[in-house]
Order: C-alpha cells, then sequence, then structure tokens
C-alpha cells in the first residue's frame, strides 16, 4: 500500500515549496479553499487523499507519496537565457535580475541556487544544476523577453515612467484603478512616510512598521492584469488586502475581481476587515505565521 503524507512533507518530496504544491493542488482540482481551511474535494478523494487529524495539528490532508511524478521536464529545444543573459538584456546584475525574478513569483531560493515555481515553469522556465557544483539555476525562453510583467516589473527597478515607454491601451481594471486613487486621495500619512487612503489602512501601515516587516504600499501585481495591492510583503510574498467599503456596491464588485484573480494566480493573500483594525495586535500575527513570518 502506498503512503500517504502530508502536503508539506509531499512538497519536501518534490523539492518544491509547500504553497507550490498547494497551487498545483488547486489548479488540478483537487482542493478548495474554505474560509481560511482547504477542503478536500471529489477529485481529491479519487486521487488518494483523505483527512487525518492529530492533536497537534488537528485536522489536515494526506495524499499518496507518489501523487505527482518526479520525472523531470523535457529539455527545451529553443534558445534559452540565463539569469546572468536576461541582466544583460534589461541592464540589471544578475544578482538583482534572480531577486526580480523570485519577487514577481517565477523562481525561489533553494538551498543553495534557484529554483523555478509553477508560474516560472509555465512560462517555460527549465531548471539545470551546474556541471561541476550541483547548484541549480533556471533557464527561460527568448520570450520571456516580452513578457509585459517582466517588462513592467524591470521598468519599475530601473525607474523608467510611463513618459519614456510605449504605454498599452487602458484595460478596465487601470481605469477603476484610477477612478479609485482619484476619489480616495493618500492623504494619511504614516509613521513610515507612506501616504495611504483611510484611517484602516494607516493603521496596517504603521503596525507592518513598528513590528519591523518591510513593506510596500499600493503595488501592483506582477500578473497581465491593471491591479494594485494595498499592501506587499517582500519577505514571505504575502499580499495584504483591507475591505474597508464592502457596503458600497461599486467597491464590493471591485473586491471580487481582486479576489478572483489573487485564487487564480494562487498569491498568497491575508484580508483584513474593520473589526480587524482595532485588533491587529491579535489578527495579524495569526494571519502571517500562517505564511512562515513571525511578527515581533
Amino acid at each position: 500500500m502506498t503512503k500517504k503524507i502530508s502536503t508539506s512533507a509531499l512538497g519536501k518530496l518534490h523539492n518544491r515549496q509547500t504553497r507550490e504544491v498547494f497551487s498545483r493542488l488547486l489548479e488540478e482540482g483537487m482542493i478548495a479553499k474554505e474560509g481560511e481551511s482547504w477542503k478536500l474535494t471529489a477529485a481529491g478523494e479519487k486521487h488518494g487523499g483523505e483527512y487525518r487529524e492529530s492533536k497537534q495539528y488537528g485536522k489536515y490532508i494526506v495524499w499518496p507519496e507518489d501523487l505527482f511524478s518526479n520525472k523531470p521536464a523535457p529539455p527545451p529545444t529553443g534558445p534559452m537565457l540565463s539569469s546572468t543573459k536576461l541582466g544583460e538584456r534589461f541592464g540589471l546584475q544578475p544578482k538583482r535580475m534572480n531577486k526580480l525574478l523570485s519577487e514577481i513569483g517565477w523562481i525561489h531560493r533553494g538551498v543553495k541556487g534557484w529554483q523555478t515555481t509553477d508560474s516560472g515553469r509555465k512560462l517555460g522556465g527549465y531548471e539545470k544544476q551546474h556541471h561541476k557544483t550541483g547548484v541549480p539555476y533556471v533557464l527561460w525562453p527568448a520570450n520571456i523577453l516580452e513578457n509585459r510583467v517582466l517588462v513592467d516589473n524591470v521598468n519599475d527597478t530601473k525607474g523608467v515612467t510611463a513618459d519614456t515607454q510605449e504605454s498599452p491601451p487602458e484595460s478596465v481594471e487601470a481605469k477603476q484603478a484610477a477612478a479609485f486613487r482619484e476619489k480616495f486621495e493618500a492623504k494619511y500619512r504614516a509613521t513610515d512616510g507612506h501616504f495611504v487612503r483611510s484611517r484602516g489602512e494607516l493603521a496596517i501601515d504603521n503596525w507592518l512598521y513598528m513590528s519591523g516587516l518591510v513593506h510596500a504600499y499600493e503595488r501592483k501585481l506582477p500578473i497581465e492584469e491593471d491591479v494594485y495591492c494595498d499592501f506587499y510583503l517582500p519577505g514571505g510574498k504575502v499580499y495584504i488586502e483591507y475591505w474597508g467599503m464592502e457596503e458600497d456596491a461599486k467597491y464590493a464588485a471591485r473586491k471580487r475581481v481582486k479576489l478572483d484573480l489573487y485564487a487564480k494566480y494562487s498569491y498568497n493573500l491575508i484580508e483584513l476587515t474593520d473589526a480587524d483594525i482595532f485588533s491587529l495586535d491579535d489578527v495579524m500575527p495569526r494571519k502571517l505565521l500562517s505564511f512562515g513570518i513571525s511578527a515581533d
């Protein structure tokens, strides 16, 4: 009988981060998000998934250890570019290029070297090992140079403004974001100097700053759609959304669109409501810990 192991153990077996395994299980319809927990679907049960329960971890899902094939992806046939070559094309040092690729979720750092994520593999990222040291690195197809997400993030890194590059037609998401910014001016100055758009965001920004957590405000998600998060924590690749106006119909519709996109790309998301703002010291450490971030 095939041994059954937890999702995190499955990730270790295949040398993948746990969140990558969750992403793949979600994409293949074997699990579904229910509140802040994962639910086993009929497809998951069909593939051998089942619930287990322990005093230490509570209820969790286990899988056959041979659930995923460990066969490597077939080698690419066309020309491939290393991070060094990508950096040369974009005018960035190799270390900065790898950091950028990590920030947008295409690679992650292993014990040594860099490994592809599910998102990176979908774009043609191919993992190899140095012939002498065995340290992994990632190669990319030439068409990655034209990927809009990568180009936009490179431009942001280099400080290229909209005035110095050709702008694509404005999308519906971009128009909605612009209308929101115009309606709600960023007039509240946080302790770290960020100007935010509400007292709720002010409380969140100050809490993150006082907890020593590096964070960005209103960062564009690294996707084709023009969507901005409220806060981004690069240390754990975690996005934070504060839902402060759910009684407004347009705002509620915008929320649904954003949640669909977070689910589509399997991004780490923390959601906060008005009720949470009054108990951030209790709420935030617990939510952050679920993504492996410890708040001081």
